[in-house]
């Protein structure tokens, strides 16, 4: 991704910011530009097709209650999986997309979905369900709930994992389980801001005590073993690695080779 302005040449990481400087990083960081200009193009078309306000609203609705839904499935079975590193054509999506924010949970620059796996299912999961009761208004209002909900969710992670207590009840709650899942346990509490899902999954857990440490919750199963038989992450991670312990923030230098592609 080309970085410029309070990005270029910076990384970010989120243990040493406070809420001001999110803000300002967060309003500058180029996805966020490119969810918000979707978005407005999307509601531009809604007002061009506009044939009625009550589909939008279904539109609506139901784009908000599928994303936590696919959120969940997507982290569980697909970023949490075993398959996606042991291919050389997928593991560097995936040490892209989740790998390296395992290893390096509080940097920022890695802690934001890619655009070119980001866009694309949410486009495929709304727009459909948009079209199904709205027609092309209904899509691209679909669409656009999508991508600010996007919004939402990448600004919540990003506070979650500030080193700074967050004041309502729920940001502390939520920011508590996801820290779990970054610190005690990966495999549970897969939620961002909604944990229905792990609840539902059965992969939610609401003590640290209620289920034991584990020993790839930094690795998340990459292991040295299978660094040895899957080599191509590790390849592409300098052969650094944080199993027992998150890695080191990266340099400037460590980040411009390994930062986000979108």
């Amino acid at each position: 991704m080309i970085r410029f302005g309070f990005w270029k040449d910076r990384t970010h990481n989120l243990d040493r910011m406070s809420l001001k400087d999110l803000v300002r990083a967060f309003a500058t960081y180029p996805s966020v530009h490119a969810y918000i200009g979707l978005a407005a193009v999307s509601l531009y078309l809604v007002v061009r097709w506009y044939d009625g306000w009550a589909p939008l609203a279904v539109a609506v609705g139901l784009a908000i209650v599928i994303y936590p839904l696919v959120w969940y499935a997507l982290h569980r079975w697909v970023l949490h999986s075993q398959f996606l590193y042991k291919s050389p054509l997928t593991a560097k999506v995936w040490k892209r997309i989740h790998f390296d924010h395992h290893q390096d949970p509080h940097n920022l620059v890695v802690l934001f979905g890619a655009l070119y796996t980001t866009i694309p299912t949410i486009a495929i999961v709304t727009m459909p369900i948009g079209y199904a009761v709205g027609g092309l208004a209904g899509a691209a209002m679909a669409f656009a709930t999508g991508l600010l909900t996007t919004c939402f969710y990448e600004f919540s992670h990003c506070v979650q994992h500030l080193n700074t207590a967050p004041k309502t009840k729920f940001m502390k709650r939520i920011k508590q389980l996801h820290m779990w899942h970054h610190f005690h346990n990966e495999q549970g509490n897969f939620g961002i801001t909604n944990f229905l899902w792990d609840r539902l999954g059965n992969t939610y857990y609401s003590k640290a005590s209620a289920v034991p440490k584990s020993p790839t919750v930094f690795n998340i199963g990459y292991t040295a073993e299978m660094a040895e038989r899957y080599p191509w992450v590790a390849q592409m991670s300098n052969n650094t690695r944080g199993d027992g312990n998150p890695r080191r923030f990266r340099t400037g230098a460590d980040a411009a080779d390994n930062g986000p592609a979108a």
